[in-house]
């Protein structure tokens, strides 16, 4: 075994992922690249550049510049047996790119009941328009989903742990049953990242971040990304192209810049959120914890399964008490804001109704949710926070 096959922590790989010495040039950082025309030395080099393949190639600012390819080089080598990665200007992008790559009019594509608001309503807007039918199953189906796969199904997505209520899929049974029938399978990975979870190890086709979130860890870009299987990149990449997709190079360098820290920054957010999970499962306030890392959470043994570790996003259900209550409870937190997205380094509690959202699974909560990000505040502080304002909330 040589050095470069030693194997690395995680710390190790996010700090030396994509740094090419033809891109970084001895710097650091890559530095940003930033262009749109690029010019050529005669007309006999610009043609010679438009016949060959523009992967990790100046051609055309459109196509990508060393900025843009470090970041994406950086999350291929972050997935083990991928193939490659393209970048895209939001999460909600990459998700669109990477299923118009695989579906056509006339397919059919699964979605878990508990995705992504607006991957939902890419299944019932975009592309219903575009002749593709959707269907959403419930996302404990498991090994089960073969009952739902009929012959023009073409995808299947998969978001674990589940948006809002956080149910952890058993992605390798449902991967195995895909791949049995030809299926091409999408994970949306957001949570887990490729360090807590490495995708396309598990078998997926197309892994997704919203790079937005723990890749950037700052709350100041929003990216996303799609990494692909071998025999999957090409197809996605050609898809990218044609709809124009391009992240800009200065947010692609504040992504690489956050990457280098989402280890250290992953364990911090881990830690944080277990000890206040657990803080929260004992209060009388709380009726359950929706934490994947909690045997209370739905999936919880193929979490302990399959995962390496969890991150600092999850949810807790009330106990009883009406909307005016939880909004008491929520609106005089000192530490935690209140906005959408998760994973930059402060805390967040957001209101949500996960019900207004579903078509095929029924909640019965016995109360209203509550979703937080754990930041990287201290945790004692985030506690003391939580407890006065439970305390409000249980006022009548």
């Amino acid at each position: 075994m040589n050095k470069t096959d030693t194997p690395k922590g995680d710390s190790t790989r996010v700090v030396g992922a994509g740094r090419r010495k033809e891109w970084t040039q001895g710097i650091v950082n890559t530095p940003v690249w930033r262009a749109s025309t690029i010019l050529y030395d005669s007309v006999a080099e610009l043609r010679e550049a438009g016949g060959r393949d523009t992967h990790h190639r100046l051609f055309y600012g459109r196509k990508g510049t060393p900025t843009q390819w470090s970041l994406a080089d950086a999350l291929t080598e972050l997935e083990p047996g991928a193939e490659g990665t393209f970048l895209y200007p939001s999460g909600v992008a990459a998700i669109a790119a990477a299923l118009l790559s695989v579906l056509s009019p006339g397919d059919e594509l699964l979605i878990p009941d508990s995705a992504y608001d607006p991957t939902r309503a890419m299944g019932m807007g975009l592309l219903k328009r575009m002749g593709v039918k959707t269907r959403f199953y419930d996302p404990m189906v498991g090994a089960g989903i073969a009952a739902l796969i009929t012959g023009a199904t073409r995808a299947i997505l998969l978001e674990s742990p589940g948006s809002l209520t956080f149910e952890v899929q058993d992605v390798p049974a449902i991967v195995a049953v895909a791949k049995a029938r030809g299926v091409t399978t999408l994970l949306d990975n957001t949570w887990a990242t490729p360090l807590f979870f490495p995708a396309i190890a598990h078998g997926v086709d197309l892994t997704i971040l919203a790079c937005t979130k723990y890749i950037v860890g700052h709350s100041d870009v929003m990216l996303g990304s799609v990494t692909a299987a071998p025999g999957h990149f090409a197809r996605l990449r050609d898809t990218s192209f044609q709809l124009g997709q391009i992240a800009s190079p200065d947010d692609s360098w504040l992504a690489s810049r956050g990457l280098r820290t989402m280890a250290i920054r992953l364990r911090q957010h881990q830690a944080s959120a277990l000890e206040i999970a657990h803080w929260l499962a004992a209060q009388p306030e709380v009726a359950t914890v929706l934490h994947p890392a909690l045997p209370s959470c739905p999936g919880h043994d193929v979490f302990r399964r399959d995962f390496i570790g969890s991150s600092g996003l999850f949810s807790f259900v009330l106990n009883g008490g009406g909307e005016a209550a939880r909004a008491r409870l929520i609106d005089g937190l000192d530490h935690f804001g209140i906005g959408y997205s998760w994973g930059g380094f402060e805390s967040l509690a957001l209101p949500v109704d996960p019900q207004r959202h579903r078509s095929v699974t029924r909640r019965n909560d016995a109360g209203l949710i509550v979703r937080l990000q754990i930041g990287l505040e201290d945790p004692a502080d985030l506690i003391v926070d939580l407890a006065a304002g439970l305390a409000r909330f249980a006022q009548q």
